[in-house]
């Protein structure tokens, strides 16, 4: 089906404005990528507002038509990049003021001169530029990074860019050589184009920003609200990637800690005061185990440390190092110290043969050996028990 160039233009400005009114919808339920979102609806209304000045340009005296809607599409162009760049941190708007400034410039300059000239390849120059920019952005934006619909968005303004500059580089050359009805064929591949990119470039931001949101709520529902560490589903889901990526060769330990009386704390101090026991204590983990173990609230008082790489004697000094700065760093509530000492459980699983809900079982048994030998302590399975769990 063919279809004349007022029809594209119209299809375009059509698709613009509904994705402006999608984003919008989406804004309201995303309210930390408001500011992203709000950026992205404003440029498509900007947009549609260069294409119906372009459309009624020759109704504007002089080049006022053609001038006007190249800058209103740069602003959009620009408010695009904003936002995306806004995901990681917000940039500055000078450059940006200087660059629509060069634009107004040029056809002020220029514009009268040479209006086909600007219109149908230079113009398409700082277009080309600002998605080429805005691509880059996303490869390089950590907040996008490992989203599956970076690679999309990425390639949506890449191709926009490559299009963009064919028009500026490119198309001259073929119109010089071939003749001007070159440049009505490159008009309708244009706005053909544009339909496309209309579509695709909300999609793509609201893609991103709905994945983004799942990539949080996933991490949360894995995460420890009063701690921050990871939960007992968090735990499992990390700790098979982790085993799985540890070298078969080297054995793998586990340490269990239960915090001693911790319910005589909560009855004698209050439960705000044996939240900050349980903090303290998730504090000390995380420093002492560093980057080598995988630290969890399985639940209550009950915590766990995964130590890839680390034979029971390795994991026993972590777990005498836990214990002690946790013993000494008293949590400090209206001037008063709260003595916490916790109990620890370690087990080793032969290198190669890692079950970790065996592993777990193993420094559970061995966690009630502590407390049932006076608490305060730590006690290491025996192979025997470790078989026993498996």
């Amino acid at each position: 089906m063919q279809m004349d160039l007022p029809t594209l233009w119209y299809l375009t400005l059509g698709t613009l404005l509904v994705g402006a009114a999608m984003t919008l919808w989406e804004r309201r339920v995303h309210g930390h990528r408001s500011r992203q979102l709000g950026l992205w609806a404003g440029s498509y209304v900007v947009f549609a507002l260069g294409c119906l000045v372009a459309m009624n340009r020759q109704a504007f005296p002089a080049v006022t038509g053609w001038a006007l809607s190249n800058v209103l599409m740069v602003i959009g162009y620009l408010m695009v990049w904003h936002g995306a760049a806004g995901l990681d941190e917000p940039v500055k708007a000078t450059r940006s003021a200087l660059a629509v400034a060069a634009v107004a410039l040029l056809w002020t300059g220029v514009g009268a001169g040479d209006v086909d000239l600007l219109w149908n390849h230079v113009a398409a120059l700082p277009i080309a530029l600002i998605a080429g920019l805005t691509a880059w952005t996303l490869v390089r934006s950590g907040t996008v990074a490992g989203l599956r619909s970076r690679p999309v968005a990425v390639a949506v303004f890449a191709l926009h860019a490559l299009f963009y500059l064919f028009r500026t580089f490119v198309s001259p050359l073929l119109a010089a050589a071939y003749g001007n009805e070159v440049l009505a064929v490159v008009a309708k591949a244009t706005m053909y184009e544009a339909v496309l990119f209309s579509v695709a470039m909300p999609m793509a931001f609201l893609a991103l920003i709905r994945e983004e949101y799942q990539a949080e709520l996933l991490t949360a529902s894995r995460t420890d609200f009063l701690t921050g560490l990871s939960n007992r589903t968090g735990f499992f889901a990390q700790a098979a990637r982790l085993l799985k990526e540890s070298r078969a060769d080297q054995p793998v330990s586990l340490l269990a800690f239960d915090l001693d009386h911790f319910k005589a704390i909560n009855d004698r101090y209050g439960h705000d005061a044996g939240d900050d026991v349980l903090r303290l204590f998730a504090s000390v983990a995380r420093e002492t185990a560093g980057a080598d173990g995988l630290i969890v609230r399985l639940g209550g008082e009950e915590f766990a440390v995964l130590l890839p790489a680390h034979g029971s004697k390795e994991a026993r000094a972590v777990g005498e190092t836990v214990a002690a700065r946790f013993a000494e760093r008293a949590v400090r509530r209206d001037g008063l110290g709260i003595p916490a000492t916790v109990s620890v459980g370690v087990a080793e699983s032969e290198a190669g043969r890692c079950d970790l809900s065996a592993l777990l079982t193993s420094a559970d048994r061995a966690l009630y050996r502590a407390k049932e030998l006076g608490r305060n302590r730590i006690e290491i399975a025996s192979p025997a028990e470790a078989v026993a769990a498996a």
